[in-house]
């Protein structure tokens, strides 16, 4: 049986409809065991990441859980346990005391950046000044984006880099970026 012109045409219609649409509904991205929500906030999504509890630990004792709920946007290069437990032995343990409270916001807000800024815009924006972008964090201290063999690093003050293992995972308020070493201020 052969279908009428305008059957097929409609028939290609909805299947090129379906085919635009399909990513809409990709999956959501798994970050620590845990697939992250772009409806939920920063905290929301990084609560669930077994491997970021170091991290949600540290935001919690330095008071910046409200502040990381907020409407933002930011970007977050979030360092994983693994990047926390490479640290000199106790400094995790001495940046947790509360005495310490000013140091560990400085530390982590040198993670975070005004702004949403995917990784393909920092590795674009990078290439196009020279191989290098800098981005003001909300500590003041400068971060600097390089590409090198098509991976994206960031690189603090004092030359520590971290490279960027799993790249915009977008959230209500901003985007997370992996990273596997903690920067550090200077």
């Amino acid at each position: 049986m052969r279908l009428p012109s305008f059957r097929i045409i409609a028939l290609s219609a909805l299947v090129a409809g379906a085919a635009i649409a399909a990513p809409a509904y990709a999956k959501n991205p798994t970050v620590g065991g845990a697939p992250m929500y772009a409806t939920k906030n920063i905290v929301e999504n990084a609560v669930n990441s077994k491997d970021h509890t170091t991290l949600v630990a540290a935001v919690k004792a330095a008071g910046l859980v409200e502040t990381l709920q907020g409407a933002g946007p930011f970007t977050v290069f979030a360092p994983t346990n693994e990047a926390f437990a490479a640290l000199p032995a106790g400094t995790v343990e001495t940046l947790l005391k509360p005495e310490s409270k000013d140091q560990l916001t400085k530390v982590l807000t040198a993670h975070v950046v005004a702004g949403k800024i995917s990784g393909k815009d920092m590795m674009a924006k990078a290439k196009a000044m020279g191989g290098k972008y800098e981005m003001k964090t909300v500590s003041g201290d400068t971060l600097t984006a390089e590409v090198r063999k098509g991976k994206l690093y960031i690189i603090d003050e004092s030359g520590g880099e971290a490279k960027v293992t799993i790249a915009d995972v977008n959230q209500s308020n901003g985007v997370i970026d992996v990273v596997n070493k903690v920067l550090l201020p200077k």
